[in-house]
């Protein structure tokens, strides 16, 4: 007799079954069922990027070295200061300076305003120093450090000696940060006498830092307006499926399925692009790192 029941609460379980099927069948081919079931997927939120900063320029400038001398002294030469200079680096176990052609013509550039305008200082009447000279020449830098000296000097090996002398040049010549140095040399006239001028200009040039990759830069940007675009395309479907919700449910599952098509896509973009910004970002960070903490 316990058999009995079980058997019709079976039976009644089987009868519910078909019935819950059939009518899930109706509403779907009716699309009814699809105004419960099909829901638009989510985009996924934008990354952002860091900031490439400005470098924080340094200048170094001690008070230009002038050697009251009557004697006329020996010719000096752009390589000899350059050797001598470097000769000094070694003796205190620091890493010679390549010479760069950008600073030598920066050297120049302030050699010969300063024989024309006749002054003898790290600024110029208009306010122009070596800051301004390196870019002129097109150096990029982070750190720049400028030395003068007029007077006759008995060679190349005499004028950086009388340099080292000077406890703000000497720490010019021996700066740990400097990797590049420029030099100019002339003989001219300068307050009624004939002397020797000559300008070192030293550098630490920016392409020291890693530099962020800029071609993954620009492909980040393109993948960028080109999610943008994807946005405007979902919004304008959001639009339109809110429209539709319930006046066209054949419709509306339509535009629910081209949605979610297109949110797919967006999302695949969307995560390579948020790769690429994570490894730029890195990048982004040495750099900035680097310019802030020159070494």
């Amino acid at each position: 007799m316990d058999n009995a029941p079980r058997k019709s609460q079976g039976l009644l379980f089987f009868l519910l079954l078909i019935l819950f099927l059939s009518i899930f069948l109706f509403l779907q081919q009716e699309g009814i069922v699809n105004l419960f079931f099909d829901f638009p997927l989510q985009i996924k939120e934008e990354t952002g990027i860091l900031v490439i900063k400005k470098p924080k320029i340094e200048i170094q400038a001690p008070p230009p070295l002038r050697v009251e001398d009557t004697s006329a002294g020996k010719d000096l030469t752009k390589e000899g200061v350059i050797e001598w200079t470097n000769i000094e680096r070694k003796n205190h176990s620091l890493s010679p300076l390549k010479e760069n052609p950008l600073l030598d013509s920066s050297a120049e550039m302030k050699l010969q305003d300063m024989f024309q305008n006749q002054y003898f200082a790290h600024y110029s009447s208009s306010g122009i120093g070596v800051g301004e000279l390196v870019e002129q020449s097109g150096y990029e830098f982070i750190v720049v450090g400028e030395n003068l000296a007029l007077g006759n000097f008995d060679g190349d090996q005499d004028l950086v000696e009388a340099w080292m002398n000077s406890p703000d040049h000497r720490k010019n010549i021996l700066n740990t940060r400097y990797q590049e140095i420029g030099v100019a040399v002339g003989k001219g006239m300068f307050e009624g006498k004939e002397v020797w001028i000559a300008v070192q200009h030293f550098g630490l040039p920016l392409s020291a830092c890693p530099q962020p990759d800029s071609q993954l830069k620009i492909k980040i940007d393109t993948n960028k307006r080109e999610l943008d675009q994807l946005r405007t395309e979902l919004e304008n479907l959001q639009k339109e499926m809110a429209s539709l919700k319930f006046r066209n449910r054949s419709l509306y599952r339509k535009k629910v399925k081209e949605y979610n098509s297109l949110v797919e896509q967006y999302n695949e973009l969307f995560d390579e692009t948020k790769d690429m910004i994570s490894k730029y970002n890195i990048q982004v960070a040495t750099f900035n790192s680097c310019i802030t903490n020159p070494r």
